[in-house]
């Protein structure tokens, strides 16, 4: 089992963010993150994520104009913001990450099935992802708040990428999150049949 301390980083300290100190990431960092979070579960090992790190000063002026106002001073103060996308070919892939059968076959030509299975696997490994950024020491400021067909059209013009959610990450400005709201208890979330 983990130790306190690192369930502290991972879950009960860990908060969403909304400001961030002026501390840059490295492009190393990001290279971890990948390394980690490559390894989330998903069906039939589609890993249909695919994640666009905007960092450079051109890219989040990009970015920008397709935010909703209450998203802007977030996401352009955050050392980066990662595009969580699902590539709507996954299936391309699966001749390499799922040998065992055609699982190509079980995708090709069907977009409802793609939308649903690339879409809820994406953000399964979106879910990886801000447990293996903040595992590195960084935080996350996960959002929606964005529109999904512009933002498309920008950094994914041939289509072939579908944004889910963005997610801040860097150094979390303490100061900027509100107290910690509430949770559900136990018997209010779960049943055990």
């Amino acid at each position: 089992m983990l130790d306190q301390n690192a369930l502290d980083t991972l879950f009960i300290n860990a908060r969403s963010h909304n400001g961030w100190l002026d501390n840059n990431i490295s492009d190393e960092q990001i290279h971890q993150i990948y390394e980690l979070m490559k390894f989330a579960p998903t069906a039939a090992n589609t890993c249909p994520a695919r994640i666009t790190f905007v960092k450079s000063v051109e890219a989040k002026e990009k970015l920008k104009a397709h935010l909703d106002e209450g998203n802007i001073e977030k996401a352009m103060s955050a050392p980066a913001v990662a595009i969580i996308s699902y590539d709507t070919e996954f299936y391309e892939k699966l001749p390499y990450l799922f040998p065992h059968t055609d699982a190509k076959s079980w995708y090709e030509g069907k977009p409802d099935k793609i939308k649903a299975v690339g879409a809820m696997n994406a953000t399964l490994q979106g879910a990886y992802f801000m447990m293996a950024a903040r595992s590195i020491g960084l935080d996350c400021g996960p959002m929606g708040g964005f529109n999904n067909e512009t933002l498309d059209q920008e950094f994914s013009p041939d289509g072939k990428t579908k944004s889910i959610f963005l997610c801040c990450i860097g150094h979390g400005d303490d100061s900027k999150i509100f107290p910690r709201s509430p949770r559900l208890s136990f018997d209010e979330a779960c049943a055990i049949i």
